[in-house]
């Protein structure tokens, strides 16, 4: 008891059970079941409910924090399969009551409607006049029409409109290759700079929000040579989906009414602002909105074509004008200018009377931000001119993207691969353990190797949920590979202290044997490290991954489990 004391009491032992605790913390393992949202698809009944509509999870958030429906119709929802089967039998305008783990949801069920378009032959005749070269006349003539009629069938009911997904039982996050999905990566034809790496990455996220994408990372990557490729990761999609996103969408417009003002692109935007001099928050204009509330105002510039100058003036040319308000110097037209990304309205801006019937090029557009405080509403305003700006530039990509790899995994395939993957550290833990055992024939020394090894894991799958960093195929390599780097050291710790045990106790050197110890493990540290650096560049950032988690793990080993190890082999064994 008095040697137990003694490890518990050292300060090395307490720093590694103190990271123990906090990465249990981090983790927060949990063993309820349920089903939780993953994303909410746009215009359904789940967008629409009241009083308010449902939301997909930001990306931001934690796995543990994800909103979980509980009941549907008062009907129990503990899995995937007990929310199909409770929403599987809906009628149409029929009123479906969720609650979750937040909030009480009433949505109303819409129809489904196919919509057929027929070609028939009308039964009228048409009386047409038919000139007849041969008699050099012109004779009436009946014939009957064939018309195309558009019908619409009600089908059945739409879908509510929610993707769901068992519960997360921990904050570690799941790569695509355990959870399922898509990985596209997609290479730009030409050289580009970092503004436009920018627009294009803005482009992406854009694109993907409008079509209620979710659990989303797109980010970029650069390979040996230097060449910059974005990478694009979809949970739940399918690679024919995504591809259909990333290369054949793109179409933006601006219309008044029906009529279509201008297409985004260098066709008909020819510039937009993004520089301080011509792309502004008015922080002198933050007023109250009357509703306890700070509204401030942004602006910013663009430069339109010719030919979409015009098209302005003639749409505008017969609007009337309204009074804005007495916080407005001048009035607004009647109309507004909407904004379209892919046939989905995405925006819409008020129309200053000085525009109307006037072929402007340069033109500015402003809109407003709202919040708490003036820091908070200028925040707003600030996030909301550049979905604006990006809106814009939306469908004028600087260079073309070209697909150069796709991979998708099944979800049932990576739940496959999450046990194998579990199956096989276990083995291996279990197969050392063993080894040790036989090599040492002492427990003294196995059991404390299997501490630091699980240790060793725990912490570092409690770095990965602080950093959010996600845990795939790779990266569990990257962890046996740490794993085998540390019993590597332990035992070189354990030689080193036990080289000179048949010699007599007096001229036994512990500090010495030790410091002999971790200079052999420091120099395999830091060459280990060297060569996890050309990895973090390779396969276009594929494997940076594999070079984080191994590089984190080596150093969680060298810097906190790997001491405590030396300090209760010496205790047990002095």
């Amino acid at each position: 008891m008095s040697r137990l004391k003694k490890i518990i009491k050292n300060p090395r032992v307490i720093i590694v059970l103190f990271f123990i605790l906090l990465s249990i913390y981090l983790i927060s393992p949990q063993f309820s079941e349920g089903v939780a949202i993953r994303g909410v698809i746009k215009d359904s009944a789940a967008a629409e409910a009241r009083p308010e509509p449902m939301l997909p999870p930001p990306s931001t958030a934690k796995p543990t924090n994800r909103e979980v429906i509980k009941l549907v119709n008062g009907q129990p929802i503990n899995t995937v399969e007990d929310y199909y089967e409770a929403t599987s039998n809906f009628s149409v305008n029929e009123t479906v009551t969720i609650k979750t783990n937040k909030q009480t949801y009433y949505l109303t069920t819409k129809p489904l409607i196919l919509v057929k378009t027929l070609s028939e032959t009308e039964t009228n005749e048409v009386t047409k006049a038919v000139f007849n070269q041969e008699l050099n006349t012109t004779e009436n003539v009946t014939i009957n029409e064939t018309v195309n009629k558009t019908v619409e069938e009600i089908k059945g009911v739409q879908d509510i409109g929610l993707s769901v997904y068992p519960k997360p039982s921990n904050n570690i996050q799941q790569g695509l290759d355990l959870q399922g999905g898509t990985r596209v990566l997609l290479k730009p034809e030409t050289k580009i700079n970092p503004e436009d790496v920018d627009i294009i990455l803005e482009n992406i996220k854009q694109r993907l929000d409008v079509y209620g994408v979710n659990d989303v990372t797109v980010r970029t990557t650069k390979d040996f040579f230097g060449n910059t490729f974005i990478s694009v990761e979809i949970a739940g999609v399918n690679e024919e989906e995504i591809k259909n996103l990333l290369t054949e969408q793109g179409k933006f417009e601006a219309k008044v009414g029906q009529e279509t003002i201008f297409e985004g692109g260098n066709k008909d935007v020819l510039y937009v602002c993004r520089t301080a001099s011509c792309s502004t928050v008015d922080h002198d204009a933050c007023v109250p909105n009357g509703d306890g509330q700070i509204f401030c105002r942004f602006r910013f510039s663009i430069t339109l074509s010719q030919r979409a100058a015009e098209a302005q003036a003639a749409a505008t040319a017969n609007l009337g004008v309204v009074d804005a308000g007495i916080n407005s110097a001048e009035g607004y037209l009647t109309e507004n200018l909407s904004l379209y990304l892919d046939d989905e309205l995405v925006d819409q801006l008020r129309i200053g009377a000085g525009l109307k019937g006037n072929a402007v090029t340069n033109i500015q557009i402003s809109g407003s931000g709202i919040g708490s405080d003036k820091d908070s509403a200028r925040t707003d305003a600030l996030n909301n001119m550049k979905r604006l700006q990006t809106i814009l530039i939306t469908g004028s990509l600087p260079v073309k993207l070209d697909i150069v790899k796709t991979d998708t995994i099944s979800p049932a395939l990576g739940s496959s691969f999450i046990k194998n993957a579990i199956l096989a550290g276990l083995m291996a833990v279990l197969v050392v353990i063993l080894v040790v055992t036989i090599r040492y024939r002492e427990w003294k020394i196995a059991a404390p190797m299997a501490l630091t090894m699980l240790s060793e894991v725990i912490i570092l799958l409690g770095f990965a949920s602080m950093i959010g960093w996600k845990i795939d195929m790779v990266a569990i390599a990257a962890i046996i590979i740490a794993i085998g780097s540390g019993v590597d050291d332990q035992i070189v710790i354990t030689d080193e202290t036990l080289a000179q045990g048949a010699k007599k106790k007096e001229n036994y050197d512990w500090k010495q044997k030790l410091k002999k110890a971790f200079f052999i493990i420091m120099a395999s540290y830091f060459t280990l490290v060297v060569a996890m650096i050309p990895l973090w560049f390779a396969g276009a950032g594929l494997l940076k991954g594999f070079a984080l988690t191994t590089i984190a793990g080596v150093t969680i080993g060298v810097l906190i489990t790997r001491p405590a190890f030396a300090v209760i082999l010496e205790t047990l064994v002095e």
